[in-house]
């Protein structure tokens, strides 16, 4: 006969909070805590409606690893990725350590960033007022490249990683 199962609390419901509430769910029983209205963390996919009124699904939360990948060649042209989103300071702290980053992320929490740089939606529903884009700032902090897409950002990196190398070269 076995005792009665400890009760434990697992807090955060991205990749590594369903992970360890899954597995501990086997031997104990495990209450799930969530501040947003769904789980998955920054593991996210959207549904966004194309021009054409159709839909197509657009995860997010996965360039930062594409930037984390290339952090070799943006360093060996003395450039240094930072990533910024509205997320808290402690979300993106939390982040960056979970995936290994190498990069500062910045918090925009008032969006101030967002609007400075054109990146902000006040009518998109679902807190999804930030736009994807990339800034390439050079010197004298003059923007000298920007890329913007919802749905290829992996490629953002890449058009990043050659606007600085250009730069670079003169």
């Amino acid at each position: 006969m076995t005792g009665p199962r400890e009760t434990v609390g697992v807090i955060g419901s991205g990749v590594a909070g369903l992970t360890a509430a899954h597995l501990l769910q086997r031997r104990h029983d495990v209450t799930l805590f969530e501040a947003d209205d769904r789980l998955g963390g920054h593991a996210h996919t959207h549904e966004l409606t194309a021009s054409d009124g159709g839909t197509t699904d657009v995860d997010s939360g996965f360039i930062v690893h594409k930037v984390r990948d290339l952090a070799a060649d943006f360093a060996a042209v003395g450039a240094q990725p930072v990533g910024i989103s509205g997320d808290s300071v402690l979300e993106q702290s939390v982040f960056a350590t979970s995936h290994s980053l190498g990069y500062p992320l910045l918090s925009d929490e008032g969006h101030e960033v967002a609007k400075e740089f054109g990146a902000w939606r006040w009518w998109l529903p679902g807190g999804l007022h930030t736009r994807r884009q990339t800034f390439v700032i050079g010197q004298g902090r003059r923007i000298v490249a920007a890329f913007a897409s919802e749905s290829k950002f992996d490629a953002h990196a890449d058009e990043a990683l050659t606007a600085v190398k250009k730069q670079a070269a003169g």
